[in-house]
């Protein structure tokens, strides 16, 4: 059977792509802070779901949660890194609190690092995972707020490129996925999108997260995609000219060929 570890996956884009991969037959894990959550979506899930409540930044928590899901499971076949936060004020760098928006990077880069560390030993043991964080547009465009959460996405994009690079050689798999902008409670908290009245379906999500825990999307590793405007198809109709002109991964813009940082 498919296994699939998602974090944050008590609410929200977290709850949509755990219900979608149970639907397609994966077994999953339940990760997060707030157990009933978890709970709900578990019921909700009904079979083949195995819960762990933690707090994502703490390393013991984070071990003991990724051990029970591996015991339950048999293994974790797919992470999906989505758990993460926003700051609390919608303002330039100066008028923020920095102890906010270091919360921020906190939840958003020392999570993923914490649950990829303590499940790529059983992945690279089985010569087989793939690593799927979810990341943003913000991750590679300038804000002019939420800078800590920039600051997040992009160092998180970073880690995907860097996964990509030591480990595609031993069978593990990594893609950046940004969601678009779904329906929830921490993008309709957010000024910026104050009268939105077109939103992405959570369920194009989670279809790209399963396509590429099928692996469907092997040949995107350590890229990025954007649910909402890239679908599976259209991803793999443009894939020879996006590995053509090595686009959707993170890099420095040279100014041409005699460039001596290119």
């Amino acid at each position: 059977m498919r296994t699939a570890l998602v974090t944050g996956a008590g609410r929200g884009i977290g709850r949509g792509i755990a219900l979608g991969l149970a639907q397609a037959g994966y077994a999953v894990g339940l990760v997060g802070r707030t157990r009933a959550h978890l709970d709900s979506v578990a019921e909700e899930i009904g079979r083949d779901v195995c819960v762990a409540a933690a707090d994502l930044v703490d390393a013991t928590a984070v071990l003991d949660a990724v051990a029970r899901v591996e015991e339950e499971l048999g293994g974790i076949g797919l992470l999906v890194n989505n758990a993460g936060v926003i700051e609390r004020a919608e303002v330039p760098f100066v008028e923020d609190d920095v102890e906010d928006s270091w919360r921020v990077i906190e939840a958003n880069v020392r999570g993923p690092l914490l649950v990829t560390h303590a499940v790529l030993p059983g992945m690279l043991a089985r010569g087989d995972g793939r690593v799927l964080n979810m990341n943003s547009g913000a991750g590679h465009r300038a804000m002019t707020a939420y800078t800590g959460y920039a600051m997040s996405k992009g160092a998180l994009a970073r880690f995907t490129t860097q996964l990509h690079t030591q480990y595609r050689d031993q069978g593990i798999r990594v893609l950046d996925l940004a969601p678009g902008h779904v329906e929830t409670a921490m993008t309709t908290s957010m000024a910026m999108h104050d009268g939105r009245t077109e939103w992405t379906p959570v369920e194009a999500v989670a279809e790209l997260v399963r396509a590429f825990g099928d692996g469907e999307l092997d040949a995107l590793s350590g890229r990025f995609v954007r649910a909402g405007t890239d679908t599976v198809e259209s991803l793999l109709a443009a894939l020879p000219q996006i590995l053509a002109t090595d686009a959707r991964t993170l890099r420095l813009s040279a100014y041409g060929d005699e460039d001596p940082v290119a």
